[in-house]
This record gives C-alpha cells, sequence and structure tokens, in this order.
C-alpha cells in the first residue's frame, strides 16, 4: 500500500517544472467581456463622431463638384469664344483691316496659344483653391504648407528663369499680336518668314530655306515687315545733258499705266511718285522714283517697275548710263584712241630729247 501511495509523488518529482518564460510568451486570450466592451467602445465612438465625419465628407464632395464644374464651363466659355473669333474671319478675308489683309492661319494660330494659356491658368486657379480649401475643411494647418509652396516656387523659379522668361514673353507677344504665322521679321538674332508662333519658341525660315528656332526671351527688339506698308524705291541713271522733264513726265506715264493694271492696282497702295534729283555727277543724274506698297511686296513692285521704266526709255529715246562711261554713246564713231596722251619724245633713245637727258659719262669710260 505504500507503495502505491507514493507513485504520483514520484511522478511529480520526474516531470519538468514550467519556466518563467514559457509562462510569459504564452498569448493571453481575451475574454467575451473584454470583446464586449470594445465593441461597445467603438459603436459608442461612431455614434458621437458619425455626423461630423458625414458634415465633413458633405463638404468635401460639394467642393469637388463645384469646382468641376466651374471648371468645365469656364474651359467651354473659352472655348466658344475662340471659335468665334475663328468663324469671323471668313467674313473679311480678301479685304483689308487696319491696312492689312488678314491672314487665316495666322489667326487661327493666335487665337489657339490665348485659348490654350487662358485654359491652363483658369484650371489652375480654380483646382488651386479647391485643393485649399479641402484641406482646410480637415482642419489641416496651411501655413506650413504654403511656405513650403513658396519656397519651391522660388528655387524652381529661379532654377527655370529662362524658361519662365521665355513663356511669358510668348505670352505678351501673342496677346499684343506682334507678329504672327506668315510676317516677314527681323528679331536681331534670326530673319525670315513666320512659320509657327509658341509659348516658347518662335520658328523662322530663312531666305535659304533654313529654319530658325528663337526663344522668345530672346528677342529683345523685333521689326515686322509685314505690318503697315512698305516702300519700293527704283534709282534711273540718266545723261547729264538728259531733258528732265521729258524724264519726268516718262517716269509718270509708266507709274499711272502700272496702277490701272492687274495685280498691281492692289499691291500699290499709292501713286507711284517722281521724288526727283537724289545724285548729280560729271556725266550722269540719278533721278528717284518711290511708291508705297503692299506689306512684303516691295520687291516684286521694284523689278516689274525696272522693267516698264526700261522699255518705255527705249521707246522714248532716253538712254539709260550706267556701267561705262556716259559720254561713249554721245559719238559712236569717234577714235577710241582720241583720249588717249600721245607717246612721250623720252621713250626713243635715239632722239635729241633723250639725248640731252643722258647724264654726261665720265672720261676714259667708253660710252
Amino acid at each position: 500500500m505504500s507503495s502505491v501511495s507514493s507513485l504520483p509523488l514520484l511522478l511529480a518529482a520526474a516531470s519538468p517544472s514550467p519556466s518563467p518564460s514559457e509562462t510569459s510568451t504564452t498569448p493571453a486570450v481575451p475574454s467575451l467581456e473584454d470583446a464586449q466592451e470594445s465593441a461597445t467602445n467603438a459603436a459608442s465612438w461612431v455614434e458621437e463622431n458619425w455626423s461630423t465625419w458625414l458634415a465633413i465628407g458633405l463638404r468635401v464632395l460639394l467642393i469637388v463638384v463645384i469646382a468641376a464644374v466651374l471648371r468645365v464651363f469656364v474651359r467651354r466659355a473659352i472655348t466658344k469664344l475662340i471659335d468665334r473669333m475663328n468663324r469671323s474671319v471668313p467674313g473679311v478675308e480678301g479685304g483689308t483691316l487696319g491696312g492689312l489683309l488678314v491672314n487665316v492661319e495666322r489667326r487661327r494660330q493666335r487665337s489657339q496659344a490665348i485659348g490654350s494659356v487662358l485654359r491652363s491658368v483658369a484650371s489652375f486657379l480654380i483646382l488651386g483653391t479647391a485643393a485649399l480649401m479641402v484641406l482646410a475643411t480637415f482642419e489641416i494647418n496651411l501655413a506650413p504648407l504654403l511656405a513650403s509652396a513658396g519656397v519651391a516656387g522660388v528655387a524652381i523659379g529661379f532654377g527655370a528663369r529662362n524658361l519662365v522668361t521665355d513663356f511669358l514673353s510668348g505670352v505678351f507677344m501673342i496677346l499684343e499680336d506682334q507678329y504672327g504665322v506668315g510676317d516677314t521679321v527681323d528679331a536681331g538674332v534670326a530673319s525670315g518668314e513666320v512659320i509657327e508662333v509658341g509659348l516658347r519658341v518662335t520658328k523662322l525660315r530663312g531666305d535659304n530655306g533654313e529654319i530658325w528656332y528663337v526663344r522668345n526671351g530672346e528677342v529683345k527688339r523685333i521689326g515686322n515687315l509685314s505690318q503697315g506698308w512698305a516702300t519700293a524705291g527704283v534709282d534711273v541713271t540718266v545723261r547729264y545733258d538728259e531733258d528732265l522733264d521729258k524724264v519726268r513726265r516718262t517716269l509718270l506715264e509708266v507709274g499711272e499705266a502700272m496702277s490701272k493694271e492687274d495685280p498691281w492696282n492692289e499691291l500699290l497702295w499709292g501713286p507711284i511718285e517722281v521724288l526727283g534729283l537724289d545724285d548729280v555727277l560729271l556725266d550722269s543724274m540719278l533721278v528717284r522714283v518711290s511708291a508705297k506698297t503692299m506689306p512684303g511686296k516691295a520687291l516684286t513692285v521694284e523689278r516689274e517697275l525696272r522693267w516698264r521704266i526700261k522699255k518705255a526709255f527705249d521707246a522714248a529715246d532716253i538712254p539709260i548710263v550706267g556701267g561705262g562711261p556716259a559720254l561713249a554713246a554721245d559719238n559712236p564713231d569717234a577714235d577710241p584712241t582720241a583720249g588717249v596722251a600721245a607717246p612721250s619724245a623720252y621713250a626713243s633713245t635715239t632722239s635729241p630729247q633723250s639725248e640731252r637727258a643722258t647724264p654726261i659719262a665720265p672720261s676714259g669710260v667708253p660710252k
């Protein structure tokens, strides 16, 4: 009996005792009461704050909807305004507007550039304001955010100042209509015909066909040869003894006939005028003829005017002087060597003049 009763004691002594680490790592299973308490607290928190979160959500949704609707409305209004500007072009195409022929492509690109700038600015202002209002709804302090954005803006603006300068210069060039597609301009760094106007770069085609990409910020001054009017000037050189009244009368007849013919009656914007004598030389006189023309057509008018003046002067027996002596045509039968000086007597060594000029040789030296 004693051996049977001592068996449980021996088993208990043989079994290992639990260590403190094993008991501490065993996860505690939450009781049912703890779970019920947590659920009750969460439900009470939601019940207390659901109205606040609902109000914030509705306010954010309202801000987003209003911003989206306002952005769409403003962009459509700008697009309709640009379309109206483009539709008004065919009504005046082919006529003059302030002394200029309306260029459809120029008006189209200018209106598109202006519309793009206006739409971008409107979208930036509307969406930026909406974002700030949403952050303010969540009671986020905007002062540090705005300060950081200001510092970042200054840094970016300083690093990309050339890009900003090009963009702003392009905007003002387009708004002020300084030049457009089809204009011939002198931008200082390059010159040629404008084939594309951008907010940052203007593309020019030179006289030899080369393409110039000119940054708008680099243009310090620009001369538009296609605005207003141009001047065609022709210089006519006649003999010094020519009848000036006859010359003037012939030139006026040429100008009057040219101004009545197509297409010169459209290219000439004023009468062809004889300005008078520009220069008087010993053997010739220079008469200057001038006319006001359509922009960019001065060279065309000058070539045609020279052609007509030459034909009219030939018919009126008025020789045009140029490239040689003016008096050569007075006497075609004259001796061409008449103006050549006679040979010198000293050219011959046997002439008396040459012998007298020969120095006397010293005695004892053979001649």
